[in-house]
């Protein structure tokens, strides 16, 4: 699968960066990673997903190649800075249908996107999206104001996550099959060491900062509900059937209030797509490319 990089400055004051297709007149794929992951860490499913479609991948701030960016500019601006960068970069393409992939935190970014420009995309997938519920949400901003959002349990493990290695034969050797690696391909497991790691002067390192995983997760999307509500482009939810309990739940309470919306549970965890790359990519393909 050959990809060309692309940049953008955006209007947030950072460069934002990513991948896509040479373009060759297939739909249009615009793809958001999960949080501490990269476009490329994905690329088993989405090497099988560039036979029917170009991709767009963009990398969010302090995520892959795109710049820290300072302080988090938080889910519903990094929804609008991608969709910023994606109108610049879409001129490179012909006039084709354009649909949306995203994974966890980026699947709920992709929400937020349809949201904001209903038009723009025929048909999306999300991929287990981290949603949270009214009563999470209300947690999460109460605790917020009392200055706990920093200290929520995946927060406080991603702050503690190792982030340097000699190598990266031993950053492979120290997270092979562990923790959130568990189940996944050889070659999705790959992907995150040749994509997620940069070169360091002590060896290699994380792209993207233990601290902005963190302050991903000790933060949360405003008016998330409201804007879920506004969907009108046909969405189907993959989640996995070991994925967080709060998901499912989620889900099929946006599925109960948005008939543009449907859910279907897959086998594995919340990296189901880094479990099963193949069955993932064809789920995707099966829905998008359905005739209208």
């Amino acid at each position: 699968m050959h990809l060309e990089s692309w940049s953008h400055a955006s209007s947030a004051g950072f460069t934002l960066r990513g991948w896509h297709s040479p373009p060759s007149g297939k739909p249009l794929l615009h793809f958001l990673h999960g949080n501490g992951y990269c476009g490329r860490v994905y690329e088993p499913m989405l090497a099988d997903l560039a036979e029917d479609f170009d991709l767009w991948l963009c990398d969010i701030q302090g995520h892959g190649d795109s710049e820290h960016g300072g302080r988090f500019h938080g889910w519903n601006r990094s929804a609008e800075l991608a969709l910023e960068a994606f109108a610049v970069g879409r001129e490179r393409f012909p006039e084709v249908p354009v649909f949306a992939l995203g994974h966890s935190f980026g699947g709920v970014l992709t929400g937020l996107m349809l949201a904001q420009q209903p038009q723009l995309f025929r048909r999306a997938v999300l991929l287990d999206p981290v949603l949270f519920s009214p009563a999470m949400i209300g947690v999460m901003a109460l605790s917020d104001v009392v200055g706990l959002s920093q200290r929520t349990t995946l927060a406080r493990k991603a702050r503690q996550r190792r982030s340097v290695w000699p190598d990266r034969a031993a950053a492979h050797a120290a997270l092979c099959g562990r923790g959130m690696f568990r189940g996944w391909s050889d070659a999705a497991f790959a992907a995150y060491i040749a994509h997620a790691l940069k070169d360091s002067e002590q060896g290699v390192e994380l792209k993207c900062r233990p601290s902005r995983e963190a302050e991903i997760f000790g933060s949360f999307p405003k008016r998330l509900w409201p804007s879920l509500a506004k969907v009108t482009t046909p969405t189907q939810v993959l989640y996995g059937q070991r994925s967080y309990p709060f998901v499912a739940k989620s889900v099929a309470r946006w599925c109960a209030g948005n008939a543009h919306v449907s859910a279907q549970v897959v086998a594995g965890g919340h990296c189901f797509m880094q479990e099963q790359p193949q069955d993932s990519a064809e789920r995707v393909s099966a829905f998008l490319l359905q005739r209208e």
